[in-house]
């Protein structure tokens, strides 16, 4: 690749990361879009130089989303504090937690200029391209409710959905993700036994932290959201400013989780 072939010698589109619930989660979601970036460009890649533009904003009050119902209105505060500063600065962005994404409908309302790329998107176009027809889903406690609170209340209506046995036991395995970082020894076993009590060999790794200790022995397919949007970020960064679909972030029923 010459110098003036740069994937960032054009109007490469900026993009931006919501972070901080959980505390590795918007680091994760970096990490697979410098990955994403790399492979998309191929041989050619030069290192530096063409990496993406990234904003990340890092708001710790964003984990009280944990208990969403009772913390909507803080949660709320926070990621409007966050927009502020992100949206300004980016053509599109994601915010790096599964739970969150339950703004989207309220995000689409405040006419921001950048494009929010929702997990529910992402997810909507992954079921798509495979023609999934069932998945276990494993998510925070709000998530895997499937009620008012869940980002992913629609995902019935797509494809058949396994919820876990045991869901408060799933939900504390998150918070000890959260509390004691992703190499705690206590983590994977735990992950592994709720993973092989699944009956879907599809398995939605609907939270931020369960990537984190996903290596694990399974003969399931476990499918990273985190990564999903990684791909969709990336290809909106290489897709440019020009002709890229950017403003409002208002992406349909999609967001809305319908």
């Amino acid at each position: 690749m010459q110098a003036d072939e740069s994937p960032n010698s054009g109007a490469r589109a900026s993009i931006g990361i919501v972070a901080g619930s959980g505390p590795e989660a918007g680091l994760d979601l970096w990490a697979k879009i410098l990955k994403c970036n790399q492979a998309a460009i191929g041989a050619g890649f030069r290192g530096d130089l063409d990496a993406p533009r990234v904003v990340v904003v890092s708001e710790p009050r964003l984990g009280l989303s944990m208990d969403l119902a009772t913390n909507e209105e803080a949660v709320w505060s926070a990621i409007r504090k966050s927009l502020a500063a992100l949206a300004p600065q980016v053509d599109a962005y994601a915010i790096a937690c599964n739970t969150l994404n339950w703004y989207a409908p309220r995000i689409a309302q405040l006419g921001l200029k950048a494009e929010l790329v929702s997990f529910q998107s992402v997810i909507k176009d992954w079921i798509v391209r495979s023609e999934i027809r069932r998945v276990a889903l494993l998510g925070a406690g709000p998530v895997t409710a499937m009620g008012e609170w869940s980002a992913y209340r629609g995902l019935a209506d797509r494809v058949e959905v396994e919820l876990p046995g045991d869901q408060a036991a799933l939900h504390h395995l998150i918070e000890d993700v959260k509390r004691l970082g992703s190499d705690s020894p206590s983590l994977r076993p735990r992950f592994a036994q709720l993973v092989e009590s699944l009956a879907s060999d599809v398995v939605l790794l609907a939270c931020t932290e369960l990537p984190l200790i996903s290596d694990i022995e399974t003969e399931k397919s476990l499918v990273d959201v985190t990564d999903l949007v990684a791909h969709a970020l990336v290809a909106r960064s290489l897709a440019g400013r020009a002709g890229a679909g950017f403003g409002g972030g208002r992406r349909g029923d999609a967001d809305r989780g319908r």
